[in-house]
């Protein structure tokens, strides 16, 4: 029997010249991810930003999604937009994505970056998510949840008594309908079998106040690449909140590493 067509993914679509694929986190979008960078990314290349289902503006789809399927779906996506070949960003779980398309379809990556990324084989992470999941219909617990683990300890006890509470009020809301789906995904996937066998320049970078992932998961990914180069950023795990001008520096370097 012919299988079910797939729906297409949402995506934002930015920039002119050489393709890059965008693959944001559990929970998130790629608005909500890489929309800090997408104007400086979208001055060097042709960015193509995908929804995951159920997050951002694609809609939601039942059943459990496997990494396969999401990386076939963003390498996809960037075809459809008429990019043969293309660097590849992920964060956090779009790492994983990303390692996995590197790995599926090696005829098209051209290169990864690696962002606060998951390799797998944490038991610390699966605690953590199986929490956050546990917590998705109480929003104000989720909100203290995610502001222990999620934004980096000398961030937080940096802002004033006003600046936290408008980014509590501001955690404080509905989940996206695929949050559960994504972040059982995120616990469970495991790409360090599969990084040796990437053959692509690969930056990593760590956010080393990072407790939501953290930087030994970075540490595997960058250990596991051949060649891959480590940078670190002192950051929790939202380095686009806490660290935007230090992250922009170092994603725009290695583009125009890539290019020269």
């Amino acid at each position: 029997m012919p299988s079910t067509p797939v729906p297409p993914l949402a995506r934002i679509v930015r920039g002119s010249g050489p393709g890059l694929l965008l693959a944001h986190g559990a929970g998130g979008s790629a608005r909500d991810n890489w929309g800090p960078l997408l104007p400086d990314l979208a001055a060097h290349r042709t960015v193509v930003a995908p929804d995951y289902p159920g997050s951002g503006d694609t809609p939601y789809e039942p059943g459990e999604p496997t990494l396969d399927e999401l990386a076939d779906r963003l390498v996809a996506t960037a075809v459809e937009e008429g990019l043969d070949t293309f660097d590849l960003a992920g964060y956090s779980l779009g790492a994983a994505v990303a390692v996995r398309a590197a790995t599926r379809h090696p005829e098209r990556v051209r290169s990864l970056l690696l962002l606060a990324g998951v390799a797998g084989g944490s038991a610390r992470l699966r605690l953590l998510a199986g929490l956050a999941i546990d917590l998705a219909d109480r929003p104000a617990d989720l909100a203290r949840l995610m502001l222990t683990v999620v934004f980096g300890g000398t961030w937080v006890d940096a802002l004033r008594a006003g600046e936290f509470a408008v980014l509590q009020e501001a955690l404080n809301s509905p989940v996206p309908q695929a949050f559960r789906q994504q972040f059982r995904l995120a616990a469970e996937v495991d790409v360090r079998a599969e990084l040796a066998g990437i053959t692509v320049p690969a930056l990593v970078v760590s956010t080393t106040e990072d407790q939501l992932v953290p930087p030994s998961q970075h540490r595997s990914l960058a250990d596991g690449i051949p060649g891959a180069r480590l940078a670190e950023l002192p950051s929790g795990h939202l380095p686009m909140v806490e660290r935007l001008p230090e992250l922009r520096d170092i994603v725009l370097q290695f583009v125009k590493e890539l290019d020269a």
